[in-house]
């Protein structure tokens, strides 16, 4: 998987998960297409990914009973990206304001499984590993 240059991650977000346009736009002000291609956006990912995201999109999705499929395979197609990409600032602030986050409610690190793709199930599994959270199913049987 190549690298999206670091300055075009909040686009990446945008193109990759169009539902975070409004809040994106609350964020910055502005709508979200230029929001996104200000300077100051990139050096905002981790709150980028908290309010536009996670919160906002993918904890409502995990927690759905009726959860959207295709947004989910989306979300986690964007987080393998930023799981997967060469600059540590990324990988933590993917780490630190998604998967660290799943941890903080009940199921959803079992709701995100099945979703997940390959660098980011062994990122998890090294978190849950390193706070020592045993799962059922994923990395305990």
């Amino acid at each position: 998987m190549s690298d999206v240059p670091f300055e075009e991650i909040p686009s990446l977000l945008l193109r990759t998960i169009p539902e975070s346009a409004e809040f994106i736009a609350e964020k910055y002000e502005m709508p979200a297409e230029a929001a996104v291609l200000t300077e100051d956006a990139p050096y905002h990912i981790q709150s980028v990914l908290a309010q536009c995201f996670m919160t906002p999109i993918l904890m409502p999705q995990l927690e759905s009973d009726t959860p959207d499929t295709e947004l989910l395979e989306r979300c986690w197609d964007f987080v393998e990206r930023l799981t997967d990409h060469s600059l540590e600032s990324v990988r933590g602030a993917a780490y630190f304001e998604v998967l660290e986050q799943l941890l903080n409610a009940h199921g959803l690190v079992e709701a995100a499984w099945p979703y997940m793709k390959e660098r980011t199930r062994a990122r998890t599994l090294t978190m849950l590993d390193s706070y020592g959270v045993h799962l059922r199913g994923i990395n305990r049987r």
